[in-house]
């Protein structure tokens, strides 16, 4: 599963000014709703509002993957944010986050769900490509380093 193969770059926002979790997630509900239509920007907050409820999803090291389920999708979407200045998370490590992966997958697909998670996970535990992207101001050259880090892993 490649992360590039999900993420379009009008779904990347680099070096964002968001003070708070909440103000993030209504602009991750606004970037994935994007243009299309089908999907309310309420709609996603709402979807990643409740899975938070149920545990933070800060994985550390200044790292989230909200994530949640939508029935009206018909494949996963997501979305990057690159905050310019990290805020409180309730990560498992108590630190602010600064690299926001939001993942919207459709209501039934577990497995998928699963995999597309894994593999942001597999990302996001590499220091180095969190140092690339923190190093990045422009929101191509977030995807630029998603993609590379996609052609140089060796797959599972």
């Amino acid at each position: 599963m490649n992360i590039t193969d999900l993420l379009i770059r009008e779904r990347i926002l680099c070096c964002a000014d968001i003070g708070s979790k909440k103000r993030l997630f209504e602009r991750l509900g606004e970037l994935l709703a994007g243009n299309s239509g089908i999907l309310s920007a309420n709609d996603i907050f709402d979807a990643l509002i409740n899975r938070e409820k149920l545990g933070s999803t800060g994985l550390g090291k200044g790292v989230a993957i909200p994530h949640g389920r939508i029935a009206s999708l018909e494949r996963p979407l997501c979305a990057i944010i690159k905050l310019s200045e990290p805020i409180d998370f309730d990560a498992t490590d108590n630190q602010p986050v600064d690299l926001v992966f939001a993942l919207l997958v459709p209501e039934e697909s577990t497995e998928e769900h699963l995999q597309v998670l894994s593999t942001i996970a597999e990302v996001f535990s590499n220091p180095a490509v969190c140092t690339a992207l923190r190093q990045c101001d422009t929101e191509s050259c977030i995807y630029e380093q998603l993609y590379q880090w996609e052609t140089q892993r060796i797959p599972a």
